[in-house]
């Protein structure tokens, strides 16, 4: 994507974030070069472990970590640890990756084969607390042949398989002996990464420094810090006074920074999307008439032009209109009075107050979303508004993930999620049945065989055309049978000083800020002369 000056608020994307003057902390205190060394971002929150043997960096951009293979600005994939793309046999069964020569962990170790089958095969051990263990679900077996070459056998020829294996290597000799799941080796991770973990305070602050074993050269940008500051206008504040370096922000105000000349703008489209769980276990939102209604009722445009200034785009799915698998003839209007019809033939009355009411059950649910994330508090409001026109109370809550999380089986969350590359990736943790529950898979314990069946079709086949046809079919089905209401999805735009050549972003997933944005290169950023 091309940068671009801030111009007005309605060229202000969902979120922000950048580098300013060189006075910031961990910023250089000499010339343009020198500050250039050290970055310091705001965002909005950070990982719950740096170990890939528990999900970290599993869509590939960890800075500490490598995988097989990386992708470059356009998602093209491109060798990393392995020299070269695999070679595939056996009917799409079979893939070979031969590695690179001469790679180090950070701690000096050789990189081997036995590296790469002691990551995948702990990964899909169930013992490790691994939610993301299905996206590997092909892999019957991975083995090494010799110290450069590794085979993984597929149980089935899954077409995307290429692109699981950005998956970052961890050292065997390092966290082979200790327990995935609670070992230091989670928060004082090795890798052959650009960068390596220099400190990290918890719930504050995270610094990388410059790796001086990686194989890809040395980085013009020495050190690199990410301030952990949950709250938007708390960001936008030490952003605005210079404690930061930059921050992650939404519209409203990232737009305040419009007029600062020594800032640039870097737009990112994405997958990224807001929607609203409707759990089936609970009374209300488990009754299909009122996921039905929900879904008619919602003003999605008008989420998109208030909330996201128009950067966005109404979400009828979890794939946006500019993806290639899209189903085109699903969407739908806002439509009050086909929410009322609906609930009215499913015997959903109004009673005094309006609220409608079936067997004694008043339309009414708590709809939780996280604290300090003000694009989602107003998605939130604005769907709650929505809804009670349809005679449906939702009374939206703020409140921490350590709250929302042991409520989510059963409440209604205002979630993001979003998946780059293949449909599998996103829709099967979405929507298959096996993953209800697990986690933030599947958090609206979503169930429909018809849905499932697709799914399955979608992953195990290598035909276009079959493969297209499932995912279309699952998307309709959702039009029907939602279990999500689909709300937005939402551009992503970042602010960063002028002081940097090259600087690009990427088509990025839900999560952003900590490990996507124009930073997700920041090994081969250098400073303008």
């Amino acid at each position: 994507m091309t940068t671009r000056r801030i111009r007005s608020a309605a060229a202000a994307a969902a979120f922000a974030a950048g580098v300013t003057a060189c006075s910031a902390p961990g910023g250089g205190t000499g010339g343009d070069a020198e500050g250039a060394e050290s970055v310091v971002i705001g965002v909005a929150s950070e990982p719950d472990t740096l170990s890939p043997l528990l999900g970290y960096g599993k869509d590939g951009n960890s800075k500490i970590f490598d995988g097989l293979l990386a992708r470059d600005a356009g998602l093209k994939l491109k060798p990393a640890l392995a020299a070269a793309l695999p070679e595939v046999a056996d009917g799409g069964r079979t893939y070979t990756y031969t590695l690179r020569k001469g790679v180090k962990f950070s701690d000096g170790e050789p990189f081997t084969a036995a590296d790469v089958v002691y990551t995948y095969k702990t990964v899909l051990d169930a013992k490790t607390n691994n939610t993301a263990r299905s996206e590997l679900d092909a892999v019957k077996d991975v083995r090494a042949s010799g110290d450069d070459t590794v085979v993984f056998t597929l149980k089935y020829p899954y077409a995307p398989f290429p692109a699981r294996t950005v998956l970052p290597i961890v050292p065997e000799h390092v966290a082979g002996g200790q327990d995935p799941n609670t070992g230091d080796f989670n928060t004082e991770p090795v890798g052959t990464g650009p960068y390596v973990l220099a400190h990290w305070s918890k719930g504050e602050k995270l610094t990388f420094k410059a790796n001086p074993h990686y194989w890809g050269g040395e980085p013009a940008v020495k050190s690199f810090t990410m301030a952990v500051i949950a709250d938007d206008n708390v960001r936008a504040t030490r952003l605005r006074s210079g404690d930061l370096d930059g921050a992650v922000l939404p519209p409203n105000l990232a737009a305040t920074f419009e007029k600062d000349d020594g800032r640039r703008t870097y737009a990112a489209k994405s997958y990224d999307f807001r929607a609203v769980t409707l759990p089936t276990a609970h009374k209300v939102t488990g009754d299909r008439a009122i996921r039905q209604a929900l879904d008619a009722a919602v003003d999605r445009r008008a989420m998109v032009d208030t909330i996201l200034d128009g950067a966005g785009t109404p979400a009828y799915g979890p794939l946006p209109a500019n993806d290639p698998w899209y189903a085109r003839d699903i969407e739908r209007p806002h439509d009050l009075a086909e929410a009322k019809r609906v609930l009215d033939e499913a015997g959903w009355k109004p009673g005094s107050d309006g609220i409608r009411a079936k067997d004694g059950q008043r339309a009414a649910f708590t709809l939780y979303y996280p604290s300090g994330d003000k694009v989602r508090q107003d998605h939130a409001l604005a769907y709650a508004s929505d809804a009670k026109k349809a005679g449906i109370e939702v009374k939206a809550e703020s409140a921490t993930w350590e709250v929302i999380e042991p409520r989510m089986k059963h409440d209604a969350v205002l979630a993001g999620f979003g998946s780059v590359g293949d449909p599998d990736f996103g829709l099967y943790t979405l929507l298959h049945s096996s993953l209800a529950g697990d986690g933030f898979n599947n958090m609206a314990g979503y169930d429909n065989p018809a849905v499932d069946k697709a799914l399955d079709a979608g992953r195990r086949s290598q035909d276009a055309g079959t493969r297209a046809a499932a995912y279309t079919g699952v998307q309709k089905a959702l039009v029907t049978d939602p279990g999500y209401t689909f709300l937005t999805h939402i551009d992503h735009l970042y602010v960063l000083a002028d002081r940097w050549d090259g600087l690009t972003t990427q088509l990025e997933p839900h999560e952003h800020g900590f490990a996507s944005g124009p930073w997700w290169d920041i090994e081969d950023w250098q400073p303008k002369k």
